[in-house]
């Protein structure tokens, strides 16, 4: 009777891991810029704004250690080019910054003249991923009784069939 259990129960939970699988989210590694790397003649105001940043995502600046390095400073010193002394500086080639709070994040290159020509980055990290958007449906809904139909009807079943059986061998 314990291994009929001990299927039951992984049945269970791999039908849950798959009910619950669309709200999980995996953390991304962006490296700025793409291909292009931390470099100049770049827009990264446009590139910060085709990608979504979360906590638990990590940053990766990568470039040539002798001519650039990454600057992370406040809103006000971003915007001024300013490097302040406190200021956290990564000079790798490689850098990897976690995101691990939701806020604004601002960074530029304090080599030379770099972030006044615009190498500078600002991003904001979310919570969490807005929920993707809904499918529209569909003009016509297939009729119940067609194939279509039918397979959606059976494969809810399903689902209820086993999370009720998991239900059931979790009391026993």
């Amino acid at each position: 009777m314990t291994s009929k259990q001990t299927l039951v129960v992984a049945i269970a939970v791999a039908a849950l891991t798959i009910a619950f699988l669309p709200g999980l989210a995996v953390a991304m590694e962006h490296v700025v810029g793409d291909d292009k790397g931390w470099a100049l003649d770049f827009n990264y105001t446009a590139w910060a704004e085709a990608n979504q940043f979360v906590i638990g995502d990590t940053l990766v600046f990568e470039y040539g250690i002798a001519g650039h390095d990454v600057v992370e400073v406040g809103g006000p010193d971003f915007l001024a080019c300013n490097q302040p002394e406190n200021a956290v500086v990564w000079s790798s080639g490689e850098d990897r910054v976690a995101l691990h709070k939701a806020g604004p994040r601002w960074f530029f290159c304090g080599t030379d003249q770099h972030c006044e020509r615009g190498m500078k980055l600002k991003i904001t990290v979310l919570e969490t991923a807005p929920p993707a958007p809904q499918p529209k449906p569909p003009l016509v809904a297939p009729p119940p009784s067609s194939p279509a139909g039918k397979l959606g009807a059976c494969l809810g079943e399903a689902a209820a069939v086993v999370t009720a059986l998991a239900v059931a061998m979790l009391v026993l």
